[in-house]
C-alpha cells in the first residue's frame, strides 16, 4: 500500500508517498490516511512533525480530489503524473530503448503461462 518513505530533515517529518498507475480514484485518500496514520503512531518521534502523504496518480479530476480531500486534517496532496522521457530522449538512444507494447508483451507472456 506503502510505496516510499523518506524523512524531511528540514521540515523534521516522515514523507509518505503512494503512487498508482491508475486515474485517480476518492478511495486512494483513506489508503493513504490509514498509512500516515500508522507511521506517525509507531515510527513518529515526539518531537517531529505530523507525516505528509504525497499521492501521484496517472491523472487526477480537480473537483473529485477536492471533495474527497475536503475535511482531512492530514497533509495530503494529490499530483497527476505521465510517462514522457521517452518522447524526449535523443534519437541515438531511443532505438536502443524496448516500446511500451514490447513492454506489456513481455509482462502479458508472463501472465499467459509462457
Amino acid at each position: 500500500m506503502l510505496d516510499l518513505r523518506f524523512y524531511h530533515l528540514k521540515l523534521r517529518c516522515s514523507v509518505v508517498i503512494d503512487l498508482k498507475a491508475v486515474p485517480f480514484d476518492p478511495a486512494f485518500i483513506g489508503q493513504i490516511n490509514m498509512c500516515l496514520s500508522a507511521v506517525d503512531d509507531h515510527l513518529r518521534h515526539s518531537d517531529d512533525k505530523p507525516t505528509i502523504g504525497l499521492l501521484f496518480c496517472r491523472s487526477r479530476d480537480k473537483m473529485v480530489f477536492e471533495y474527497a480531500l475536503r475535511d482531512r486534517k492530514k497533509p495530503i496532496g494529490v499530483a497527476g503524473w505521465a510517462t514522457k522521457i521517452v518522447e524526449e530522449l535523443p534519437e541515438s538512444i531511443k532505438g536502443s530503448l524496448p516500446t511500451v507494447e514490447k513492454i506489456e508483451a513481455e509482462f502479458g507472456g508472463e501472465e499467459d503461462g509462457r
